[in-house]
């Protein structure tokens, strides 16, 4: 079974809020989803044994958080290639729950389960 790993990082709470329905979304396919923040992450060896990667950081100002490109880094030197194809593009929501961002979270799932077939 496929396994898919998602790395979020958040502020408010809302990020971690939207990798879970990501992951939802990915689990309605059948693949496995394990949702982490990306403090969990502390050497390349922690992501790996993945089929897939999500990583989504809350944006300051249009800056990622600092968490997340640290890791971004380490994400570099961990040997994903062929693992990181971007599906239709990223996903952008301020909150899952203004203007259908529940669903629109769900179908991202959905689309990147579907890429790993």
């Amino acid at each position: 079974m496929a396994r898919v790993l998602i790395v979020y990082s958040t502020r408010t709470g809302q990020t971690k809020k939207i990798a879970e329905l990501i992951a939802e979304g990915i689990r309605f396919e059948g693949p496995e989803a394990k949702v982490t923040n990306v403090t969990q992450i502390k050497k390349k060896t922690d992501l790996q044994g993945y089929d897939g990667y999500v990583f989504g950081s809350a944006t300051y100002h249009g800056e990622m958080m600092q968490p997340m490109k640290t890791m971004l880094f380490l994400a570099e030197k961990a040997n994903l290639e062929g693992k990181m194809d971007m599906v239709d593009g990223p996903l952008r929501l301020k909150s899952s729950s203004l203007g259908g961002g529940t669903q629109m979270a769900q179908d991202y799932g959905k689309e990147i389960a579907r890429s790993l077939t």
